[in-house]
């Protein structure tokens, strides 16, 4: 099936810029170059090796094969290579094969996983039979690297080697996105053709250059497609080719003119590797989420948004302009934020950018205010009108752009990225004591039991989402026995007993903070110690299989294992990877402060150089965790590691004495991670958290534990029990 099946020959413009969508058009939902998933890990194939198993190997295997119906993939070293020598020039490719084998050999369009497997599978077996000296996966260690002399596929093998990364903003592999991507691609093609020479080259955005490259890299159905439009290299800037200023504005120019829109927008730049998403858009594109099972955690959305203004005020809305301004907010989650423009500064006679931030679908959409400066004791503007824009409206259409209409003859234009599943925020705050059966002590609970003394003490937290939601409760064993005034007191319980476990779901309140834990353990951690020579060891064996153990040297020192996972972690002080703030000012934390960050960090043969998966801050108990990893498994790691470093400091850092809750900001007012803005300068709360997130997860009251021991009930047990197991 042709990539364009709806274009039509001879004409100036498609029929319609959307009737095509609706129709059947072939999946797109692996529309990267050939799977990098397939790829054996970074850095990507590019030996000499590979190359002469493309050229000596797999295309006389494949040529043999032309006419057989069956659809095989190689391996993934000569995926890549044959991917690259069809991208770079479809024509020479096309000539390649004409000469080396009489015919074109196309590359197979397969676009989903299943099948995928399946080719990769049956091209195996025929390797293997073919070539039973030579191995299907090649694995390479670096020295046989090839250069740009080595030859015209070298050359392609080196000039591509980055467009994975290029393309590896998560929202990339949504199928939504690429279908708007496909249209503006087509719109693309138009403009090429009708005023490529004129004008000069044409700059593709990410966007349209994905659907180039991938439309290229199938060289009889693109030599089919674009017959009529000559050499699109000649007309069209080319992945990693020089390009000038004045091409890239007379590229939005053209553009703007032609569709009465810009060109970039949220998701499509002229370079995407620069854009502030690297820094919001963290993570890698998965399907994986092991948290369905706990039904009280609600998985996070995220999106990135632009809101553009375009129109010319006349002088008389200039005067009353002056005295207007535009401020942005949101539906839901962010109360509190107010971002003001000057409707005078928005004038233009082309569209401008006015705000760039990235929200989570929760807060469902943005409004924008018209007010007018007014001089008054309890106000200084007033509301005049209000647009609004709903994330639901933009998902609904296929460029993910709308346009409405705002006072003084300006036009506002929001454009978004398709919603990616984001890491789960989660904190721990502080809670009432608790006995065994996880009711919280309490003359309340003591009145509906009949006065029977509750038995057992635990220090508990309370364990919120990013929007104050109570989804686990996670408690620390401390002592035993009953409390009975002027005759018993509770004891501290031996080392080894003094567990961690965590309860899923919400408290069952019965008066006002005082309640009952959910009855449903899902976790537990139990504290035991290994001598290694002169030093002494802290393992933790938790109930998820896992083992972490802690060696004191000038720091803690971490190791997890596992001996049922093929894979293995390692948990490295500071903040690592993706979550080193690379921004300017973005990051006011001592050293001191950077050790109370752990990063977990995981390897396998496909992601060698690692993948960081989680962070997590043990003296504010805040973890951030990709759906991958286990949110239970997060809390036991969090939790153990406060409790092993305040023991062996004897400084409670991490709060843990405090046995009391903690009056947090309301929720709705500036939800934790609802919107974040890419600038240093903003307020901290509209910046990843880790930036700063003393100010970001601070509570709505102070905490000082000096301040408020004499408010602990004497039933609760003697502080001297509490500071036994914490700080012994």
């Amino acid at each position: 099936m042709s990539f364009l099946m709806f274009f039509k020959p001879g004409c100036s413009y498609l029929v319609s810029r959307y009737d095509f969508v609706e129709a059947h058009v072939p999946p797109l939902t692996l529309f990267f170059p050939p799977s990098p998933r397939s790829l054996s890990g970074s850095p990507l194939p590019t030996s000499r090796r590979s190359i002469q198993r493309y050229e000596k190997l797999w295309m006389p295997l494949i040529a043999d094969l032309i006419d057989s119906p069956l659809m095989i993939l190689p391996p993934a070293d000569v995926n890549w290579i044959w991917y690259c020598h069809c991208l770079h020039d479809p024509a020479g490719y096309r000539e390649y094969c004409a000469l080396r084998f009489g015919a074109v050999i196309d590359r197979p369009a397969i676009f989903d996983e299943e099948n995928e497997e399946y080719a990769i599978l049956c091209c195996r077996e025929i390797w293997e039979a073919r070539y039973p000296s030579e191995p299907f996966d090649l694995e390479t260690d670096g020295r046989d690297e090839i250069g740009d002399g080595d030859g015209e596929i070298s050359m392609a093998a080196v000039k591509y080697r980055g467009l994975v990364s290029y393309f590896a903003d998560v929202f990339v592999s949504e199928t939504v996105y690429q279908v708007s991507a496909r249209v503006r691609y087509l719109d693309f093609l138009n403009l090429a053709r009708k005023f490529g020479d004129e004008s000069g080259r044409l700059v593709p955005a990410s966007d349209v250059l994905l659907m180039w490259s991938t439309h290229k890299s199938f060289p009889l159905s693109y030599a089919k497609d674009l017959d009529e439009y000559g050499n699109l290299d000649e007309k069209i800037v080319g992945f990693a080719d020089q390009v000038s200023e004045e091409e890239l504005e007379e590229t939005r120019r053209i553009w703007e003119d032609a569709f009465d829109e810009p060109y970039e927008r949220s998701g499509a730049l002229f370079n995407p590797m620069s854009s502030p998403s690297r820094v919001f858009f963290n993570w890698d594109a998965s399907d994986a989420n092991v948290n369905r099972v706990y039904k009280g955690l609600q998985p996070r959305f995220l999106l990135e948004v632009c809101i553009f203004f375009k129109g010319s005020l006349e002088e008389r809305e200039l005067k009353s302009g002056s005295k207007r301004l535009l401020r942005l907010r949101t539906a839901r989650c962010h109360k509190l934020l107010k971002l003001d423009k000057p409707v005078c500064n928005l004038s233009s006679e082309s569209w401008r950018k006015a705000w760039h931030l990235y929200c989570e679908f929760g807060t469902r959409g943005i409004l924008i205010d018209i007010r007018e400066h007014v001089s008054s004791c309890f106000r200084n503007s007033k509301l005049l009108d209000t647009v609004s824009f709903s994330w639901n409206d933009l998902l609904r259409s296929t460029s993910f752009t709308l346009t409405k209409e705002v006072r003084m003859n300006l036009r506002a234009m929001a454009s978004i990225t398709p919603p990616v599943q984001a890491p789960y925020l989660l904190k721990c705050v502080p809670d009432r004591v608790t006995d065994d059966s996880g009711a919280m002590i309490s003359d309340v609970i003591l009145r509906m039991n009949r006065y029977r003394p509750q038995e057992g003490r635990w220090l508990t937290r309370t364990v919120l989402d990013r929007g104050g939601k109570e989804c686990f409760v996670v408690r620390i064993r401390v002592g035993r026995g009953i409390w009975r005034r002027g005759a018993e007191n509770p004891l501290a319980v031996k080392w080894e007993d003094r567990i961690i476990e965590v309860r899923e779901g919400p408290w069952s309140y019965v008066a006002s903070s005082v309640g009952y834990a959910p009855e449903k353990v899902v976790g537990t951690a139990t504290p035991k110690r290994e001598s290694s020579g002169h030093q002494e060891k802290f393992v933790w064996c938790l109930s998820t299989g896992d083992a972490l153990k802690i060696q004191w040297e000038n720091g803690p020192d971490f190791q997890l294992e596992n001996e049922n996972s093929a894979e293995t972690a390692k948990l490295l002080r500071g903040r690592q990877l993706q979550y080193q703030p690379k921004a300017e000012g973005s990051s006011k934390t001592t050293m001191e402060d950077e050790n109370h960050y752990i990063t977990l960090i995981r390897y396998s043969p496909a992601r060698q150089e690692g993948k960081a998966t989680a962070l997590l801050n043990w003296k504010l108990l805040a973890v951030e965790f990709l759906p991958e990893e286990d949110a239970v498994f997060m809390l036991l790691l969090c939790t153990a590691i406060a409790r092993t470093i305040s023991e062996v400091t004897r400084d409670d850092v991490a709060g843990l004495l405090v046995r009391r809750r903690m009056r947090e900001v309301k929720s709705g007012l500036r939800d934790w991670g609802s919107v974040m803005i890419p600038s240093p300068s903003t307020a901290p709360h509209l910046n990843p958290w880790y930036w700063n997130a003393d100010d970001v997860l601070a509570p709505a009251e102070a905490t000082d534990e000096r301040g408020i021991a004499s408010r602990y009930s004497p039933a609760d047990g003697k502080d001297l029990l509490y500071k036994q197991c914490i700080m012994p």
